[in-house]
């Protein structure tokens, strides 16, 4: 089960508003939907970005190789100018971090988040109003701040919990640079210690999305024509992230049984003040590429413990058959035993607890230490600290997973892929590990700005002097359009007022 993922991502367009943003001369940058690697893989949730896990990951800590850092991202798409009402966590929802240490599909461990608002100024539409040079900055007008306890459970009831972190800091959306000129040392301010476990460290906040790959494959698979691939569509977008560093040992069950697994889920709160479950994500494609769209939504409100209903969409997956059918590559013989051990069970001796009950998550053998040479391929290219044994950033999943639905575990050599093997920006080497989020003042105008254009006579975005009367050409006619408009009515106002005196 496994491959591909997302669909296009919206290009980014740009119209003149209509009526009086058209003489204004305001310009609006809207992405189209867009879906990805778990980003709106299911319907009823791609309605509900702020609820959408995108990815999770579980690996060993390159920086701190006795922790584990455990990271799962939220509301994909961001686009970086999308303000005055930037991005943020929901107020209403539990995002939930499960951990499995024994194998039996059931958590043991949950690690929760929930979230609050904060505005000091409701009489501004501003996110800030002015340069934010700390999170505490009384520039800073919207913050959000979060709570994080862990609950150890049994037989999926609470037995213990305990508050991890009151009232943190989330770092806020980068909105660009004359509001933050400093956005990485807003960031390592919401890098906080908390003392779960001897020493733990928690981050939460918006981060450059860290999947990369090219989303052409949902047009039947990039057009029919692999020579087309090779655009990393989620270039430029952002995510809500929340990440954890853990020593291993407070989530393994015992040095003899150093596997563990790990998923995310978010509960909403309804009207009546229910929770009901909306997300959940493991590994990654799953949802998208192997689940029938009759069972996307079934997926998301369920639990790993009885992932046993959707074990024909991994056997049988419906991939290969694809492949075979657009670009006639042999599909292997099913039932996909390969697949199973994948995302079911972990593979053996590799990252299968004893014991295991087949369910859909990201394992990982904590006892395997971090690699000093990575390779994007991981276990593909003899690196067993990368995916499928748990999952790095700078995993390329996309092409492992494209490689192993063609049956690469089976010894079916192959090298498929999309030609989009890095992320666009460097992975940080230290915790949270994520690249800092794109602001609103990275894209770049052709010339110079609207704004320059029409306060100091200059050529326009790309355009001529001529362009530049005819949009100021435009602006004046309306404006005009406007007072004669309100002249008019104010003679018919006045018009009227002798006639309905004769009437009364």
């Amino acid at each position: 089960m496994t491959a591909i993922t997302r669909s296009l991502a919206g290009l980014v367009c740009c119209s003149l508003a209509a009526g009086a943003l058209t003489a204004a001369g305001v310009a609006a940058l809207q992405p189209q939907t867009a879906a990805a690697s778990s980003h709106r893989e299911a319907p009823l949730i791609s309605g509900q970005p702020q609820y959408d896990a995108t990815d999770v990951y579980a690996f060993q800590s390159p920086d701190k190789s006795d922790t584990t850092t455990l990271v799962t991202n939220f509301l994909p798409f961001q686009d970086p100018a999308g303000g005055p009402n930037f991005y943020k966590f929901g107020t209403d929802a539990r995002y939930d971090l499960h951990v499995d240490n024994d194998g039996d599909g059931q958590g043991d461990l949950l690690f929760r988040w929930t979230f609050e608002d904060h505005v000091k100024n409701g009489d501004t539409f501003l996110y800030n109003t002015g340069p934010v040079e700390s999170l505490d900055d009384p520039d800073l007008n919207f913050t959000q701040s979060y709570d994080l306890e862990v609950i150890k459970l049994k037989n999926q009831r609470a037995v213990a919990r305990a508050k991890l972190a009151d009232d943190l800091p989330v770092a806020p959306s980068n909105v660009g640079k004359a509001s933050m000129p400093d956005y990485k040392k807003l960031r390592d301010q919401a890098v906080q210690k908390i003392g779960y476990s001897g020493g733990s460290t928690s981050f939460a906040g918006q981060a450059d999305d860290p999947f990369f790959a090219d989303l052409r494959v949902f047009d039947l698979l990039y057009g029919g024509d692999m020579s087309e691939v090779g655009n990393d569509t989620l270039k430029g977008y952002n995510v809500q992230s929340l990440a954890l560093q853990v020593p291993t040992k407070a989530l393994t069950e015992s040095d003899d049984q150093p596997v563990i697994g790990v998923w995310s889920t978010v509960h909403r709160r309804s009207a009546e003040g229910d929770w009901a479950q909306v997300s959940r994500l493991g590994n990654p494609l799953v949802n998208e590429v192997v689940l029938p769209r009759k069972d996307k939504d079934k997926f998301n409100a369920s639990a790993p413990w009885d992932d046993g209903q959707f074990l024909k969409s991994v056997t049988e997956p419906e991939l290969p058959k694809l492949i075979e059918q657009i670009y006639k590559i042999e599909a292997p013989d099913t039932p996909r035993d390969d697949l199973v051990q994948v995302f079911l069970t972990g593979v053996p001796k590799l990252n299968q607890p004893p014991h295991v009950r087949p369910s859909e998550m990201l394992r990982l053998n904590t006892s395997i230490k971090p690699a000093k040479d990575p390779k994007r391929l991981g276990v593909l290219d003899g690196d067993n600290a990368g995916f499928p044994n748990g999952r790095r950033p700078l995993d390329d999943v996309l092409d492992i997973s494209l490689q192993a639905v063609e049956g690469e575990l089976l010894g079916k050599k192959n090298d498929l892929g999309d030609a989009v093997d890095k992320n666009d920006q460097e992975f940080y080497g230290a915790f949270p590990f994520l690249a800092l989020p794109s602001s609103g003042s990275d894209a770049k105008a052709v010339s110079k700005s609207a704004g320059s254009s029409l306060l100091e006579g200059g050529s326009g975005i790309g355009g001529s002097s001529e362009d530049t009367m005819v949009l100021a050409g435009s602006a004046a006619s309306g404006g005009g359009a406007v007072l004669l408009v309100g002249l008019g009515l104010m003679w018919w106002r006045k018009s009227r007022r002798p006639a309905r005196a004769r009437r009364h």
